[in-house]
């Protein structure tokens, strides 16, 4: 037992350093057992530390130590935020094929085993999981076994009052999602109310003591750029990490260029108010550039995702709320653990499987602009699986990856033409084989949605060309001219196609993007309108047309090129309902 006026150790911003213990017992008795988690014996800690080493499964060909796994507990959130998800909300996945208690805490312990030092608890947004304590709590118990920190990011609408649990159980760092100290602008930018719950939850995590509590603050030229300095002032009395984040392309999110504000002009617009700020010191893996006003209790940082990458420190992977390992946040490729756990695999098959994902982890993301052009998800769903995931693309050995049926019995849904259906052509009369067109008359409109994909394989010397002057490649800005011209096409496909009806179209979404891998620009079209016949030929059409106008732009560097793959691989509204290609 200590006494009250002995010594013990704390671990501060890992530094370890000499304080008494009559100053963390005057606290309240909650703060008390949270602080003495963090004593540590001066003759034990640092040796368990100096063990505890990243093994080869989480070693990239880069030489990068993946010592940071962050788990997304939910695809669910009480929140709308502009930035991490559409307007209209998105579809989410079934309870039965999100992980399960039981499933985090088993990867939890095998990454821990593997070298894994810090874990963050994300989502959608973690307070709305019932579970959230007692999840907290198993975790916590990893710091016994090479874990350092326990970490989460919330919204902190529902989490004032689950604080001091979750403070006992374990948790030493928290990241709280803040855009604005405005309570009415919180409300347009978050479309809910909540403001002054979420200042309370901040004020509550630093009166409890954490060691690190952060605002997230994702900066938005025209929105938000001006509360910078709101916050900045903030820091003078409040001792938090106010930490701004450029803003990023996700599925819904509308990003553009001209809402992105680089942190260097932030830099600027701050010290033009409070003079030269102080420069503090960076961790290796920092994904943060921290600064300080002279004289204020907080800090600041910039997170420089778009203008200043930090993918050669990177040493993050993720866990979606659905079970699937992403190695890197802006990457499409994604393969289940969840899969192979209900399949009853080994540990060691978990980590054959996450070696191999962990090999193909590229250098680095690409450009911003090539990533705005890129398909990727909603920021919420960092947790459903999509029809484009590719799991061939890990070289994971056959035996290891589940069948279609197996995919079927754990939720992921397939869709082909009904059995019952006999197969015919569309626009030709049964009886004379003579073309028609399909008499649509007596048709109910319904809401109707195609995708449709495709993409076009270049030579090494045009994918150059491409790659490296990707604003003004040969004739101008390729992909943006392709899109354009896919859009343009859509809308005339009746005049194209001869049997096709003419139709109003409501939304015509046209995406192109650089593959590095396949030396290709892949497109994916998607299609909408309210009608009385589908959309699959409009989706069709825009993605071909796109891919021939890259062709066109493109030839001057050589004709070498192939089209390939175009395809609808989704569909819904209309008599026949919902379907997805098997393919």
């Amino acid at each position: 037992m200590y006494s009250p006026s002995a010594f013990s150790f704390m671990l501060i911003n890992n530094t370890i350093i000499r304080v008494g213990l009559s100053s963390v017992l005057r606290k309240p008795f909650y703060s008390t057992q949270a602080a003495a988690v963090r004593l540590i014996p001066d003759n034990v800690y640092p040796k368990e530390k100096e063990k505890h080493v990243v093994t080869n499964h989480l070693i990239d060909n880069f030489d990068r130590h993946h010592n940071y796994l962050r788990i997304s507990l939910t695809e669910r959130c009480n929140l709308r935020c502009t930035y991490c998800m559409p307007e209209e909300g998105v579809p989410l996945t079934p309870d039965s094929q999100l992980l399960k208690k039981d499933e985090i805490l088993r990867l939890a312990r095998l990454f821990v085993s593997q070298g894994v030092t810090k874990i963050r608890l994300t989502g959608g947004e973690p307070t709305v999981r019932p579970d959230i304590v007692e999840l907290i709590q198993n975790l916590g118990e990893l710091k016994h076994h090479g874990l350092q920190s326990l970490a989460m990011t919330s919204n902190g609408i529902a989490l004032k009052r689950k604080l001091p649990a979750l403070v006992q159980g374990g948790l030493d760092t928290l990241n709280v999602s803040l855009d604005t100290l405005d309570p009415h602008l919180f409300q347009i930018m978050t479309r809910r109310k909540g403001f002054d719950k979420v200042i309370g939850a901040i004020d509550e995590a630093v009166r409890l003591g954490m060691p690190h509590v952060k605002i997230n603050t994702v900066v938005m030229r025209g929105v938000n750029d001006q509360e910078v300095l709101n916050f900045a002032a903030y820091t003078k009395e409040n001792p938090v990490n106010v930490r701004f984040i450029e803003y990023m392309p996700f599925d819904g999110n509308k990003w553009n260029r001209d809402k992105l504000v680089p942190f260097k002009e932030l830099i600027e617009r701050i010290e033009g108010i409070y003079g030269r700020l102080n420069k503090l010191g960076d961790g290796m893996n920092d994904t943060t550039k921290h600064y300080q006003v002279p004289g204020y209790q907080g800090k600041l940082g910039f997170i420089t995702s778009m203008t200043e990458h930090f993918c050669g420190t990177c040493n993050r992977l993720r866990i979606t709320a659905d079970g699937n390992i992403k190695v890197c946040l802006f990457g499409n490729v994604e393969v289940s653990l969840r899969d192979m756990i209900r399949q009853g695999k080994t540990n060691e098959e978990l980590l054959e499987v996450i070696r191999a994902a962990v090999k193909k982890k590229k250098k680095q993301h690409a450009g911003m602009f090539e990533l705005a052009s890129r398909k990727n998800r909603p920021m919420i769903l960092i947790g459903v699986i999509k029809s484009r995931t590719f799991r061939s693309k890990f070289n994971i050995p056959l035996h290891l990856l589940s069948s279609t049926s197996s995919l079927q019995s754990h939720g992921l849904r397939f869709y082909s033409s009904k059995s019952n259906d006999v197969p015919k052509l569309t626009h030709t009369d049964p009886h004379t084989g003579e073309a028609r067109m399909v008499s649509v008359t007596g048709k109910v409109p319904t809401k109707r949605e195609a995708k449709a994909i495709g993409r076009i394989i270049l030579p090494d010397q045009a994918y150059s060309l491409l790659k490296e002057n990707h604003i003004h490649t040969l004739k101008g800005n390729v992909l943006t001219v392709a899109q354009i011209a896919g859009i343009q096409a859509a809308k005339a496909t009746s005049n194209l196609i001869p049997l096709c009806h003419p139709l109003l179209l409501g939304l015509i979404d046209v995406r192109l993007w650089l593959d590095d891998e396949k030396q290709s620009v892949e497109c994916e079209s998607t299609v909408q309108t309210s009608g009385k016949t589908g959309v699959e030929m409009e989706a069709l059409t825009a993605t071909s047309v796109a891919l021939l106008t890259v062709y066109d732009m493109c030839k001057a560097a050589s004709k070498d090129m192939i089209i390939e793959g175009i395809r609808v691989i989704e569909k819904t509204g209309g008599k026949s309902g919902p379907w997805k290609s098997t393919i």
